[in-house]
């Protein structure tokens, strides 16, 4: 998935201005399939024409690897596991934030900035997440028509535009490419990249010109298996991600038409992995790495430079806030629990400096995806090392709905099955079976495909990466933070900070 922000000032006398506005636009499980990050044969124009404005992340991550997980994360600021989006939000599996949590539009509507949404939504409950215009998947809206035609998206912008007050704004536009579809629509493709193309029952969006790719000519990341069924369905892919190219130009081209450009900031971005084996739903580097662009009209000394500096999505709530000068209320999610903070930072000074120190680790939390996927993952994550924590090791990692059906995994599947060579660089024994610690040195291992955490010379390290772990787990109020050894007491005669008591258990 992608993401867009757009924002102009409150008060910025310097610049005689007395205004900020925001447009976010998030697409649907989309990677670094661009000539920006040196895939050159997906072409993505609009993108191209947003970064040579912008400063480019070549190292931003997600804090989560599931959809409606990593939107709450993006609009609240806090991980999965603190704001309580543990999975996702539609139909039997209905996962929701904690009622008393703070989204960036709730706190930008108490602010007077007036808000709107488009597109794919995904989270809840709405008292949470409100916003003033919303057009989306959550109000009735079909997301076919609010997540892909990008003409009638188009159209919506307009009209949010077009209804703009005196009032600063905050537009979220959540795209639905280049999502699978392959288990809902099946009749538009894998991807749903015929949808919209013109032909015979696939209907027409006027303002998209289909680019089409070839299986040979696709370029076959090296966490993807090189057979024609994985080349086929990243030919379709492609088709999808000029869909959200396209559409990105159309809402930039509003956005300039109501005079909003040249006081905005533009953050483009992702919120997982690419749905592929790898990416969506883990935590390896394919599940965390995103694309981010920024782009400020008061910070263009860097247009078109690349920043080495490791940011998360949920640096995005803390990078807004400073955008509008809005603080950060002090509240606790629970009863007697503790005030709640902000572990994100703002990447507004990043626009003007490349950082010397301290943007140099992330953290990631995953606990479910579907309602049957529980798989919690923790993860630290710095230039040198990467340790992930899998809670729930003793059971085979799960698969999910959509990916399932997708040509690339049932030809995993059947080629496993039939005893023949997958031209993966796994086996399915290993991707399903998972140690309880992996730690990976990505300077000689950058595929993640040797754990290291055995090695008795790597003793010191892993101890060094699990205290810090086991420190932002502390800060965030990890619920898991004794799991699966032990059962979190913090109630009754036990401190409110808790105490982990051991289940003896063997784990």
């Amino acid at each position: 998935m992608f993401l867009i922000i757009v924002l102009v000032s409150f008060i910025l006398p310097a610049i005689g201005l007395n205004k900020r506005n925001a447009l976010v636009i998030i697409g649907d499980d989309a990677g670094l399939e661009s000539p920006i990050y040196n895939n050159h044969v997906c072409k993505t124009p609009n993108l191209e024409r947003l970064s040579s404005r912008s400063v480019i992340f070549d190292q931003a991550f997600t804090s989560v690897s599931s959809c409606s997980p990593s939107r709450s994360v993006i609009m609240t600021g806090l991980p999965q596991h603190q704001n309580g989006m543990y999975g996702l939000h539609q139909r039997e599996i209905h996962f929701n934030s904690f009622d008393t949590v703070k989204s960036v539009s709730l706190l930008l509507n108490n602010s007077g900035v007036r808000t709107g949404i488009i597109g794919k939504k995904h989270v809840g409950p709405e008292d949470v997440y409100p916003f003033e215009f919303e057009k989306t998947e959550e109000n009735g809206f079909s997301i076919l028509q609010v997540g892909r035609n990008i003409t009638h998206m188009k159209e919506l912008v307009h009209e949010f535009f077009a209804t703009q007050d005196d009032r600063p704004f905050f537009l979220y536009i959540g795209v639905h490419d280049p999502h699978r579809c392959g288990h809902t629509h099946p009749e538009y493709g894998n991807f749903c990249e015929k949808f919209g193309n013109g032909e015979p029952g696939m209907g027409k969006i006027p303002d998209w010109k289909p680019v089409l790719y070839t299986p040979d000519e696709v370029v076959v990341p090296y966490f993807v298996p090189d057979t024609p069924a994985s080349r086929g369905d990243l030919a379709a892919q492609y088709t999808t991600l000029s869909r959200l190219d396209q559409g990105i130009g159309l809402f930039i081209k509003e956005l300039e038409g109501a005079g909003y450009l040249d006081s905005t900031l533009i953050i483009y971005s992702s919120d997982n992995g690419i749905p592929f084996p790898s990416g969506r739903t883990n935590l390896y580097d394919p599940g965390m790495i995103e694309p981010m662009l920024i782009s400020s009209p008061y910070a263009t000394a860097r247009n078109g430079e690349h920043s080495q500096a490791m940011v998360s999505l949920i640096d995005i709530v803390p990078t807004l806030l400073d955008w509008f000068k809005v603080s950060y209320p002090t509240y606790a999610i629970f009863k007697h629990g503790q005030p709640v903070n902000l572990t994100g930072r703002s990447l507004l000074p990043i626009l003007e400096k490349e950082p010397e120190q301290g943007f140099d680790e992330v953290y990631a939390s995953h606990s479910l995806h579907e309602i049957t996927m529980y798989y919690p993952m923790r993860v630290y994550r710095h230039r040198r090392y990467k340790l992930i924590k899998n809670l729930n090791f003793k059971m085979p990692f799960p698969i999910d709905e959509d990916f399932f059906l997708s040509p690339t995994f049932q030809d995993i599947l059947q080629r496993t099955h039939r005893n023949e060579s997958t031209h993966w660089y796994k086996s399915l024994e290993d991707y399903y079976y998972r140690d309880e610690w992996e730690l990976y040195d990505l300077e000689q291992d950058p595929h993640e495909q040797h754990n290291v955490a055995n090695e008795i010379s790597r003793q010191d390290i892993i101890v060094d990466l699990k205290a810090k772990l086991n420190r932002w787990q502390n800060e965030t109020d990890d619920p898991w933070i004794c799991a699966q050894q032990g059962v979190l007491e913090n109630k009754g005669s036990y401190p409110h900070s808790g105490i982990c008591l051991p289940l003896y258990n063997g784990v």
